[in-house]
């Protein structure tokens, strides 16, 4: 399942990445510094909005598919989903009012209703794409994500040329959620035929996802408190271009982080519901060691090509403080994805969330107390220093009180076999010389990816040398008559 999903997933994971550094070398140019900043700010605060209300239902139908589909429950399982989100979706327009009755520029308020808005059909579609993932179904979550990147963007670029502004965007996204949810209309509907209201049901989701949503608000805090104080002090146009150089740091790093994980968190639930805990710990350790041999020179990549990438990709007006956001953002973006796609699986798999809470409550809060204390006195370095400082302890934290729910082994030998790859790397492409813009971009990229490539192929990092040798190998015997 998980290797099946690892390729099955990865157009996904290619189109993502592409539209991400699209979003930003379009709308970074086709978007005043203002106007962008208030399509972050709106991105920010839809965000917000779907974990706060949303995202504990989204969370469970992964985490409890296995087991009511073990049960033959499934059509309970999501009638009791879907009554649930409609409750709870029922308060965003209250939260649209709010926006309107509160005394914003016209283009902060366009873009707070859109992203309102469309947080509504992203999370319907996030829904009926979690149910096909947790079932196996790579190829229709892989055609209907790819969709769902390209389109949203594509749509977003033409309300930009409408003079919607920074709402754009956001209702690009929202359209092609929309769209999903057409398509796959029919499907919902039979999945909950004979299917009932199950109160049991609601109160075990409700168990399980209130505090993985309440954990996703603090994340989401740990993500965008920075943003929302650096706006508050230092204006929206200083929003823009740090969020320019976060996306660039740290979305091309969630990508890989995402693609890893569609593939990966529904073969953990699985491993543990059909083989216990033996099972777990090796799927776990197998998943754990390809991230950081994928992840981690990524972003040790980023870090040393950060200056050419920002040329290339980001927008004049917000280039110069792009360039000083993108490598402190590379690391903590790996720290973050770390933290998020692999050991905060813990405390879903022992479904024991509410330690999640704690967990994300501690670099969340310590986020936005060394925002408030470091930019007023290093102003854009003090909100880098901050996030990456709180992305380390949130790195801590999470390893600490994994421990607690469901112990998941961190293979140190292959942490340091990559480092050591990543530290030669680094050394290799320092020694290009400064030829600036796309050129040096690119072969300091290629030179990168050969040297670590060569590296890991050598030194078999992880084993998955000898792995793939081992499926060539038996490919020719299971094909013999």
């Amino acid at each position: 399942m998980f290797w099946r999903g690892i390729f099955g997933y990865l157009p996904v994971a290619f189109v993502q990445a592409a539209t991400g550094i699209l979003t930003m070398v379009v709308f970074t140019r086709l978007l005043s510094p203002a106007l962008y900043g208030a399509y972050v700010l709106g991105f920010s605060a839809g965000s917000l909005v779907q974990v706060c209300l949303l995202s504990w239902t989204e969370a469970s139908t992964v985490r409890f598919w296995a087991i009511r589909q073990r049960d033959g429950q499934l059509s309970d399982h999501f009638a009791t989903l879907y009554r649930l989100w409609g409750l709870s979706a029922a308060a965003v327009p209250l939260a649209i009012l709010v926006v309107l009755a509160l005394p914003l520029g016209k283009s902060l308020e366009t873009a707070l209703i859109a992203a309102l808005v469309s947080c509504l059909a992203n999370s319907v579609a996030k829904l009926a794409l979690d149910k096909r993932r947790a079932a196996g179904e790579t190829t229709k979550v892989a055609m209907l994500s790819v969709f769902q990147s390209a389109g949203g963007f594509l749509l977003g670029v033409g309300l930009v040329k409408l003079g919607l502004g920074g709402a754009a965007p956001l209702l690009g996204v929202g359209c092609a959620s929309l769209v999903i949810c057409l398509l796959v209309l029919p499907t919902e509907i039979s999945s909950m035929s004979g299917g009932k209201f199950t109160p049991s049901f609601a109160l075990e989701y409700a168990n399980y996802g209130l505090p993985v949503s309440a954990s996703l608000i603090m994340a989401t805090v740990l993500s965008s408190a920075d943003r929302l104080i650096l706006g508050s002090m230092l204006g929206e146009s200083v929003v823009g271009a740090y969020h320019a150089g976060y996306a660039l740091g740290n979305r091309t790093l969630e990508v890989l982080f995402i693609w890893l994980n569609m593939a990966g968190a529904p073969a953990l639930v699985a491993a543990l519901e059909r083989g216990g805990k033996a099972a777990l710990n090796a799927a776990a350790k197998e998943q754990a060691s390809l991230l950081i041999l994928i992840t981690l020179p990524a972003a040790v990549g980023l870090i040393l090509v950060s200056r050419p990438l920002v040329e290339v990709m980001v927008g004049p007006a917000l280039r110069a403080d792009a360039v000083r956001v993108t490598p402190w953002i590379a690391a903590s973006g790996w720290l973050s994805g770390v933290t998020t796609y692999y050991l905060m699986q813990a405390f879903g798999l022992a479904r024991r969330t509410k330690l999640l809470v704690l967990t994300m409550a501690i670099p969340a809060v310590l986020n936005i107390v060394l925002n408030v204390a470091l930019i007023p006195i290093f102003g854009l370095e003090g909100a880098l220093q901050a996030t990456t400082a709180s992305y380390a302890v949130g790195l801590a934290a999470a390893w600490f009180f994994g421990r607690w729910a469901c112990p998941l082994p961190f293979p140190i030998d292959v942490l340091l076999k990559v480092g050591l790859a990543s530290l030669v790397m680094a050394l290799c492409v320092r020694q290009i010389p400064a030829i600036g813009g796309f050129g040096k971009l690119s072969v300091k990229a290629a030179v990168g990816a050969l040297v670590y490539g060569a590296l890991a192929l050598t030194f078999d990092i992880g084993g998955f040398r000898s792995r793939a040798v081992n499926l060539l190998r038996k490919a020719p015997e299971t094909e013999r008559p």
